[in-house]
């Protein structure tokens, strides 16, 4: 991949770079001396965005410092998930940032952003269940990327109006960012300046867009980190997250280099293997401390988990699908979040993985989390208060994983009339009929919620969606679906007898209601 789009751009000398280097650094300075426009530059901490921020840096010194009067953001998005190695090098090339840019007299503003603890990837899968993500149902990366930058952007657009931003992508990096890329050229107010079509009142600046790999390597390693921070260390990170362990010092523009590293989300299950993570354990043993995050990215990834997930949707109802086996047609269920077994399952996973983690990782990473305590607090607000398991499961799992009580953050939390013992009632009273039990937890904690209103106006209704969505068994709620499936494909094909039968067979079974009869209306 990276060879065919690199001979879309053919190598340049480095005087010819140089020569590029410094007409960037003229159109910089003019674009920055041009308005009042704050700029906003997306920094991760890797090769593309510390060059970019590099060439801005040095352009804007050029300055006279009086005409050094517009802020220039640096946001870094941490969706908690990253790789821990990754996180810490961000973190502390920030702080460096920091700690230099008043004495350099630079008007640049740090900013590490993070995605709301509501949000975060372990509420999202321990919390509300949902299953690791794939292309069918990518949930993760606006809440986790995305939307942070956004809110930061938006913000600096309704307090100044408009904003630029900038960012170190380049064409070379995929065929599909090159082709996105130039179609954005036809809108473009002047070179290597855009529109945004995500944001309003913004436009995306894109420096490097035509520097090959290789050539912003070169870059950062002949002109030095201008905050103080070293690339030499970036390069060495590149070269430990490669399979090999191979990555030559780039002295020229013909000499490869270890760009195809990727450094991302820990967890992330959208790509086959976490290959950086991969390479870095087995690379150097000082980094086998890492391993519980590949063990448990592994488990993650399992392509068939429908055993440990609810035949229904996340709203209670059960949804058919079409699935071929093997040639065959299956109407199955659409699998629906993890069940409460499998998400206690993860919760004690991912808190033994960050116990093991404490344990042997050195000194200087300090006391790592990989599950904060808010996004534990909001994970337990979510069992009781939305899938009403009030046996309140969480502090328990977590004294016994850590062996330390659990201290909620919330304020008000754990105060319920209902709790272990009640559960534990329940669980006697409805014994193996798993269902039986969930519609009497429900049944109970719906009126426990109404409970301190002054008015309990929806009760029923809460009452009665409680036996919409619970009072049938696993095999007579798919059964029902596949009626209503086999009604709607027989009034698609205006089969009116084939609808008689099976309207005929509901009344005579009475597995119909208001609500079936409403759906097939």
């Amino acid at each position: 991949m990276i060879g065919t789009q690199t001979s879309l751009f053919p190598p340049r000398t480095l005087e010819e770079l140089v020569e590029d280097i410094q007409n960037l650094t003229q159109e910089i300075q003019d674009l920055y001396c041009l308005d009042e426009i704050p700029w906003v530059i997306g920094y991760s901490g890797g090769k593309d965005s510390t060059a970019v921020l590099q060439l801005i840096w040095y352009a804007i010194a050029g300055l006279p410092p009086e005409k050094r009067t517009k802020t220039i953001h640096v946001i870094t998005t941490d969706t908690l998930v990253e790789n821990p190695i990754v996180s810490a090098w961000v973190r502390n090339s920030l702080k460096q940032m920091k700690s230099v840019v008043q004495k350099q007299q630079m008007p640049i503003e740090p900013h590490l952003l993070q995605p709301e603890f509501t949000e975060t990837f372990w509420v999202g899968l321990i919390g509300k269940g949902y299953p690791p993500p794939r292309d069918k149902f990518r949930w993760c990366t606006n809440r986790l990327k995305i939307s942070p930058s956004n809110r930061f952007i938006r913000e600096v657009i309704r307090t100044c109006g408009e904003t630029i931003l900038v960012l170190g992508i380049r064409k070379t990096e995929s065929k599909k960012r090159a082709s996105r890329m130039e179609k954005m050229e036809a809108w473009r107010l002047r070179d290597r300046l855009s529109p945004n079509a995500n944001l309003p009142n913004s436009l995306v600046y894109t420096p490097i867009e035509d520097w090959r790999t290789d050539e912003v390597w070169l870059y950062l390693m002949q002109w030095e980190n201008p905050w103080g921070y070293s690339n030499k260390d970036l390069f060495a990170m590149y070269r430990g997250a490669t399979a090999d362990n191979e990555c030559p010092l780039v002295v020229d523009t013909s000499t490869p280099s270890c760009g195809s590293s990727r450094f991302g989300c820990w967890v992330c299950t959208l790509v086959t293997q976490d290959k950086s993570l991969t390479a870095m354990i087995q690379n150097d043993e000082e980094k086998e401390w890492l391993q519980p995050l590949l063990d448990l990215r592994s488990e993650l990834d399992v392509k068939d988990n429908r055993d440990r997930r609810d035949f229904r949707r996340r709203t209670g109802q059960v949804q058919l699908y079409e699935r071929n086996l093997e040639g065959k047609i299956s109407v199955e269920p659409i699998p629906g979040p993890f069940t409460k077994e499998a998400r206690e399952d993860w919760l004690r996973k991912i808190l033994t993985a960050q116990m093991q983690i404490r344990y042997n990782a050195p000194p200087k990473m300090g006391e790592i989390t990989l599950i904060y305590p808010e996004e534990l607090s909001e994970i337990r607000r979510i069992w009781i208060e939305e899938r009403h398991e009030f046996d309140d499961s969480l502090p328990r799992i977590y004294e016994e994983v850590t062996g330390e009580p659990f201290h909620d953050v919330r304020l008000g939390a754990g105060n319920h009339l209902l709790g272990t013992d009640e559960w534990t009632v329940l669980e006697e009273i409805c014994g193996e009929d798993g269902m039986h039990l969930e519609l009497m937890a429900k049944l109970l904690d719906t009126e426990r919620q109404y409970q301190t209103m002054s008015r309990r106006v929806g009760i029923y209704d809460s009452l009665q969606k409680c036996f919409e969505t619970s009072s049938r068994s696993q095999d007579e709620a798919i059964e029902n679906a596949q009626d209503k499936w086999k009604m709607k494909e027989a009034a698609k094909k205006g089969d009116v007898e084939h609808i008689k039968q099976l309207s005929w067979g509901d009344m005579k079974f009475g597995t119909r209601n208001s609500d079936d009869e409403a759906d097939n209306s």
